[in-house]
């Protein structure tokens, strides 16, 4: 029996007792499991790997299907399962199992899955496909996390949090505790905090296209965008990202012009340059003078708000905006 994802409070473990959960949105998929666990806490809840399955199925069948005076109820989850389980949950289905749940937390599984369209076709057992969170669904999560917890942060950043979070609320969780913790004393986060506490940059080498972009490496820059199809909600991080490495090369140029001396310069850096950095800062230093670096940061500005204005066009005017930085003398 095929379930949506908004329709699992129909789900009745006393008629249902194999239910699979699959799909890409990990944290959806979690927060089900975590409903059904709470359905029954009388329950013994046994979880397995899927490869723990595989490698000792003896073990397991004896595990599950063994009764005893202690457990007669049992809830079985089976974390990180594919189609190699299908042999398993098909020796399950001939022993008409009764007081035990099975609950299948699946990997995406196409249309031509076995495991899926047995699971599918059978009266007994549910199955639910998780898509990808909507950005209006993840955007209401933030606003809600950040209201109950007294979390300064504005839709602005709220939706640059969002955008790169893969449509799974599970990532997006793991963003909204880091930044509970940095704000246990403070009332506000700013926009380069965000980006500086969470994987944003890191994840989709936003970093690297911008800092050869201040190097004017333009081999590389050129390769980081013709390797990496950007994406419209990539656009306002890369202007953010932009404006944060602008603003300390800014700081840098003027320690430079004060001392003349680069080596002096990057080792009074606060906060400290990594030596993996110290290469590629150099040459931005050489290539941008403070006067320079100030009309940057206005160009920055006026960037991120012809995107804004104009979103379907971001990729265009962001990609733009790269190639004439990148050959500006």
């Amino acid at each position: 029996m095929i379930l949506k994802y908004y329709e699992t409070n129909k789900i009745n473990l006393k008629k249902y007792n194999i239910v699979l959960f699959h799909g890409k949105n990990e944290g959806a998929k979690h927060d089900e499991i975590k409903k059904i666990l709470s359905q029954d806490k009388e329950k013994t809840i046994i979880k397995y790997e899927e490869k723990e399955i595989l490698d000792n199925e003896n073990n397991f069948y004896e595990t599950v299907l063994s009764g005893s005076l202690f457990e007669n109820n049992k809830i079985v989850i089976i974390n990180r399962a594919s189609n190699k389980i299908l042999k398993i949950i098909e020796y399950l289905d001939e022993k008409n199992l009764k007081d035990i749940i099975i609950v299948i937390d699946a990997e995406n599984l196409d249309k031509k899955s076995k495991l899926r369209s047995l699971i599918e076709k059978s009266k007994k057992y549910i199955a639910v496909a998780f898509y990808p969170d909507t950005q209006d669904t993840l955007s209401k999560i933030t606003f809600e996390y950040a209201k109950k917890n007294n979390l300064g942060i504005s839709m602005e950043n709220i939706n640059l949090i969002v955008s790169q979070c893969n449509g799974d609320r599970g990532v997006l969780k793991n963003e909204l505790n880091k930044i509970k913790m940095f704000m246990v004393n403070k009332k506000k986060i700013s926009t380069e905090e965000i980006i500086k506490l969470t994987n944003l940059i890191e994840d989709h080498g936003i970093s690297e296209l911008v800092d050869n972009c201040l190097a004017k490496n333009e081999k590389k820059t050129l390769s980081i965008l013709n390797e990496n199809n950007i994406s419209a909600e990539e656009c306002m991080i890369i202007i953010r990202t932009f404006l944060l490495k602008t603003k300390r090369l800014f700081n840098l140029a003027a320690d430079f012009e004060n001392n003349n001396n680069l080596e002096k310069t990057i080792l009074n850096s606060r906060p400290p340059i990594f030596w993996k950095d110290k290469e590629i800062i150099k040459k931005q230093i050489n290539n941008w003078k403070k006067n320079q670096i100030n009309q940057l940061m206005i160009d920055i500005n006026d960037v991120e708000l012809k995107i804004k204005q104009n979103y379907e066009n971001a990729i265009r005017i962001t990609s733009n905006f790269i190639l004439e930085k990148l050959n500006s003398n």
